[in-house]
């Protein structure tokens, strides 16, 4: 069901009680939808913390399914190892799909691209005009088609870049899961998070069933103050690296990580500001980062980039 601009804004500014009444609402569609042959994907973060903790209070039948890709936060890990019902494996590790198919750098579309413009050949030489100019087949521009001007260097990089990694180590595991047992996905996807979710929830709404891979996202409308807030009423157990939960002005914040997905990802690391993902893990995980740095190449690949990854302390760390 299509779902306007206008209506999910309306719904992203509804409090959090009743986002969590409109979120168990679609839960309870899901669920009845599919005859109770459903599962929350679950990754031990936060967001899908507090979904699993919504739909067990509902449904203490569904399972909570975590894909242990080995990418996750240590903290993050032991909380999904603890609590999942399932525990899925990928069938390549991180280091296998970085060898042969390359490293997440920029964002999914815009290594998708640089893929496309590494690999030129005769049968897409008009993609890769596409991704260079932006000029289509009939002779239009397609802004939405090329690579940003910063990141076409990339494509002559002496290593792979790729947007496979995600594909192959979480989203295939789930869907292997969902064929055997016939099952049907949650999870804890927001539309605040992408441009790209945001247009799906537009199309599709929360559950979109009729797809050609039925998933269910009951908490889109939430941002992260939301789940943070949840957290706190409800004195849920949450990873530690998130640090604590301050209340703001703004709303709840951490005064640690804000978002665990793989810790060596790549994607959006322009946008981090200092001290960036790397930088902290550093600090924080050195053993992590001297695996993924040093062991994986992924320092060779910030340099390439021009992305600073050595911690530099602060004044402020120094006093302490």
């Amino acid at each position: 069901m299509a779902i306007s601009y206008e209506v999910m804004k309306q719904r992203q500014e509804l409090p959090l009680d009743a986002k969590v009444v409109f979120t168990k609402k679609k839960v309870r569609e899901w669920y009845e939808h599919w005859h109770g042959d459903v599962y929350v994907s679950f990754s031990g973060g936060k967001d899908s913390t507090v979904l699993v903790d919504i739909v067990k209070g509902m449904y203490p039948d569904v399972p909570a399914v975590f894909c242990d890709t080995g990418l996750e936060y240590p903290e993050v890990r032991e909380i999904a190892l603890r609590n999942a019902d399932v525990v899925l494996k990928p069938k390549m590790n991180f280091k296998q799909v970085l060898e042969q198919y390359g490293y997440p750098v920029v964002g999914k579309k815009q290594a998708r691209m640089i893929r496309d413009l590494q690999n030129e050949s005769d049968r897409n030489k008009a993609t890769c005009n596409l991704r260079r100019t932006g000029i289509k087949r009939d002779g239009t521009y397609s802004q939405k088609g090329k690579l940003a001007d910063k990141w076409q260097f990339l494509a002559k990089a002496p290593f792979k870049v790729s947007e496979k990694c995600c594909d192959i180590m979480k989203k295939e595991p789930f869907k292997r899961y969902g064929d055997e047992t016939g099952r049907y996905g949650i999870n804890a996807t927001m539309v605040d998070e992408s441009e790209v979710r945001k247009a799906r929830y537009m199309k599709y709404g929360c559950n979109a069933f009729d797809t050609k891979d039925p998933l269910s996202t009951p908490m889109a409308i939430w941002n992260e103050s939301d789940v943070l807030e949840y957290i706190v009423e409800n004195g849920i157990e949450y990873a530690g690296c998130y640090g604590e939960i301050a209340k703001t002005e703004s709303g709840y914040k951490t005064t640690g990580e804000h978002r665990t997905g793989c810790m060596f990802c790549m994607f959006g690391i322009q946008f981090d500001g200092e001290p960036n993902r790397f930088q902290r893990m550093e600090r924080d995980y050195p053993k992590q980062y001297d695996y993924c740095i040093n062991k994986l190449g992924i320092g060779d690949v910030l340099d390439y980039a021009g992305i600073p990854y050595v911690y530099q302390p602060t004044i402020f760390d120094m006093e302490e």
